[in-house]
């Protein structure tokens, strides 16, 4: 009887091939890397440094090395539930199962709409209708929604895109928000922008829907994702890998997808 063949040599064989790409959907991480910007009231996450400790020098000279200083929410991250006040004493970043940072993923491209208004809104109908033609969202798996935001990704004023009237970029109604947090099977959202909410989201009831609804849920979010115009609408399978800092309410993460090319 000839061996069962094996799943994993058959993926690691797709990946030498070329037959499964690896796409990268993180963004380089810098101090010129956008971050989030709350009333001065608030306090602020940090933007990433790089403190050098040595450099082939006297300090150490065969190595080269350095601290770093970021926010948990800096950059490409990982939000787990207990970042929200509706998730507290939901897990930590440290606790996510381990089997749930390999998950199906589905696209959906709103990016046309956000282009012509940066504070364009999902609604659950157009997720429905997405489902009509595409299938249902995955069971266990990842709704990432694409508005081209990561073309703006270079700097942080076109990244966060404010005015006087606070910043404008596209995300998700407070209905859709509370529906894909509490009605579909996803086990996390993930965005482009700087954070899972739409700009405007200060000012909606309830204040931030998808963290409220999403960590109030047990869900996830991903946040500062790039490439999402090189996966498929369905198919992709996501790699999230964020630092597992104990108490921690999310981390900076490196994300990869897993995309099948004929």
């Amino acid at each position: 009887m000839s061996p069962r063949p094996s799943v994993l040599a058959a993926l690691t064989s797709g990946l030498r091939g070329g037959s499964i790409e690896v796409v990268d959907l993180t963004s380089p991480l810098s101090s010129a890397t956008p971050v989030i910007q709350l009333p001065p009231e608030f306090g602020q996450t940090a933007s990433f440094e790089l403190d050098e400790i040595s450099r082939y020098d006297d300090r150490g000279p065969a190595w080269y090395w350095n601290n770093f200083r970021s926010g948990e929410h800096t950059g490409t991250h990982f939000d787990a539930p207990n970042h929200w006040v509706t998730g507290k004493g939901l897990g930590d970043v440290a606790s996510v199962p381990v089997r749930q940072l390999v998950a199906p993923a589905v696209v959906i491209d709103f990016s046309a709409e956000a282009a012509a208004d940066p504070d364009f809104l999902v609604e659950i109908a157009h997720v429905k209708r997405w489902e009509q033609a595409n299938g249902p969202l995955p069971d266990g798996g990842w709704l990432l929604v694409r508005t081209g935001w990561d073309a703006r990704s270079h700097a942080q004023e076109p990244f966060v895109n404010a005015d006087e009237n606070g910043p404008h970029t596209p995300g998700l109604s407070p209905e859709c928000a509370r529906w894909v947090a509490q009605e579909t099977p996803v086990i996390g959202l993930g965005v482009e922008t700087v954070g899972t909410d739409a700009g405007a989201a200060h000012s909606f009831d309830p204040a931030f829907p998808c963290h409220s609804y999403l960590m109030g849920s047990g869900k996830y979010g991903l946040t500062q994702l790039q490439n999402l115009g090189r996966l498929p609408a369905t198919g992709a399978v996501v790699i999230a890998g964020p630092l597992p800092i104990v108490t921690g309410s999310g981390a900076p993460a490196r994300i990869l997808a897993l995309v099948e090319r004929a």
